[in-house]
């Protein structure tokens, strides 16, 4: 989706740069985005131009914006800021980027842990049978 010119490094989505995209309106910057985003955008601009107000309030004070909200799509106007994203367990602070822009907030804040295998437990084996309990 981001592109990055050899020549000058500055960083384009869909052949326009960062700056023109936050001037964009939520339902503008939709017909940039794949028809997935694009329908859930152009269903629910009202709820992320809520979302994007009490985001920059929070902000500006220099607090995290705590939301449940997994499915909401990235916006530019949502470049650069903290948000607390819940995971089922806690809230994982999620810093916005450019490359982030047209991607669902869920998918930065995993819901399931890394398994680590371990020794096997008393009881597990045969051999750990014979072992003493201390």
């Amino acid at each position: 989706m981001i592109s990055v010119q050899a020549s000058s490094k500055e960083k384009l989505f869909r052949g326009k740069k960062i700056e023109e995209l936050k001037e964009l309106d939520t339902r503008e910057f939709a017909k940039l985005l794949k028809s997935r985003e694009r329908r859930s955008v152009m269903r629910n601009f009202n709820v992320i131009e809520e979302f994007v107000k009490r985001a920059e309030k929070k902000s500006v004070k220099g607090r995290m914006v705590k939301t449940h909200s997994r499915s909401l799509v990235i916006v530019p106007a949502l470049v650069g800021m903290n948000l607390g994203v819940y995971n089922g367990n806690s809230f994982v602070p999620v810093r916005i980027t450019e490359e982030m822009l047209g991607h669902r907030l869920g998918e930065f804040a995993l819901t399931r842990k890394v398994v680590k295998h371990g020794a096997a437990g008393v009881g597990a084996t045969k051999s750990s049978s014979a072992l003493s309990v201390k």
